[in-house]
């Protein structure tokens, strides 16, 4: 049987609750962004390509500003940055769907680079409201909080668009993720605890904070999204070829919830697994989910494994990404991990449609999982020897203490 009172007593903590309910709503309109933009410029009369070069857009505009907008964060707080966001993401959606095709092109680049970095946020300040103890448990509500997010929120944005219209729904988005900024702006979560050192005497140089070890973690965190981003579009090929495309909302929300339930049983675990071991095992049972492309119900049952490692293997990466970082960066270093997270979405999902364009759906699996497995191998030694060095300076340095019955033996 789980044990959730690790759950109960992190929920417990000041500031803790409020927190992830808000994060669940305003990841909401976020994560339907791409799916109301998809539909918004095929609405146009334009192609699927046309509307990849916008998502693109948005997609490299994000992961250039996450660093940048945390920076924003670590140097003068969170508000200020929030502001600007808000208001940016305001003047996006406000008038992209009314902006002409190649206009609206550029103003994606733009708009991502000002995005409403949520994820970001929540999990700094997941870092500063929870202490190191309990901060596994904290990251696994936060990853099953945005798979949550992750099946409302795309599905909202079709019905809206097929059942009203595809301009209506871009409004609709834009409104919601504005409301989440000013929502943010009110609750004003702390980005560093009160027992952090936060205003050093000078800035933190990157090289001595962005060390090998913390790229590494980062590149694992980008190949888990990867075998994710590259999961999603052979299910939906491998269903089309099929002729099963009306069970992939059903296979997605099992899959979806196969996550919900591998995020809650990580956090109950009483030793953490690695970031990197969790990739490399989210690649390597990724490979073979292309045999069972036959059958809806086949594929969703061989799904299983990936999906119970998806939320675990976020929900590790952000874990070990705030311990490495220092307080007073910690903003930069999670605005990194979101980047990383984009880049790995970026990668994975043209990989699978390369493979699936040149052999066959199935195939869209084992390139994903095998690029994702290998990235997670390449980087795991230097963590693991990094984990040995821990553990013996901790050994070495850790106060004597010798029960008083054995001490009286010794002496």
């Amino acid at each position: 049987m789980l044990n959730v009172k690790p759950y109960r007593d992190t929920l417990a903590l000041p500031g803790l609750r409020p927190l992830l309910l808000v994060a669940i709503l305003a990841r909401v309109p976020v994560a339907a962004t791409a799916v109301a933009m998809t539909l918004y410029v095929l609405d146009l009369g334009r192609g699927f390509f046309a509307a990849g070069l916008v998502g693109a857009a948005m997609t490299v505009g994000s992961a250039l500003g996450a660093p940048l907008l945390g920076r924003l964060v670590d140097r003068r707080g969170l508000r200020p940055m929030l502001l600007l966001t808000t208001a940016a993401s305001a003047l996006f959606w406000g008038t992209a769907p009314v902006l002409p095709y190649p206009v609206l092109l550029g103003a994606a680049l733009v708009g991502g680079l000002l995005t409403l970095p949520v994820f970001s946020v929540v999990r700094q300040s997941i870092a500063a409201l929870v202490p190191p103890t309990r901060r596994r448990h904290a990251y696994a509500l936060d990853s099953m909080s945005v798979e949550l997010s992750f099946m409302i929120g795309p599905a909202a944005a079709v019905a809206l668009s097929t059942s009203v219209s595809p301009t209506l729904t871009m409004y609709a988005v834009g409104g919601g993720i504005v409301l989440a900024g000013l929502t943010l702006l009110v609750l004003n979560p702390p980005t560093q605890a009160q027992d952090e050192v936060t205003t050093p005497a000078q800035p933190l140089p990157r090289r001595e904070w962005l060390t090998p070890r913390l790229i590494g973690l980062l590149a694992g965190g980008a190949a888990g999204t990867l075998v994710i981003a590259g999961t999603e579009v052979a299910v939906v090929a491998v269903l089309r070829d099929a002729d099963q495309v009306e069970w992939t909302g059903v296979v997605l929300a099992l899959w979806a919830s196969y996550s919900l339930v591998g995020g809650f049983t990580y956090g109950t675990l009483s030793r953490p697994v690695p970031s990197l071991i969790l990739a490399l095992l989210l690649g390597i049972v990724t490979i073979p989910v292309g045999l069972g492309s036959g059958e809806w119900w086949l594929l969703a049952l061989v799904l299983l494994p990936s999906g119970a490692l998806t939320a675990p293997t976020i929900a590790a990466t952000a874990d070990a990404v705030s311990r490495l970082a220092p307080a007073s960066v910690r903003g930069e270093a999670m605005g990194l991990h979101g980047s990383a997270m984009v880049v790995g979405v970026a990668l994975g999902t043209p990989l699978a449609g390369a493979a699936i364009d040149a052999s066959a759906p199935a195939w869209g699996f084992a390139a994903t999982g095998l690029l994702g497995a290998l990235i997670a191998l390449a980087m795991l030694p230097a963590e693991l020897r990094h984990r040995r060095s821990d553990a013996a300076e901790f050994i070495l340095t850790a106060p004597r203490t010798i029960p008083p019955l054995f001490e009286s033996v010794q002496g």
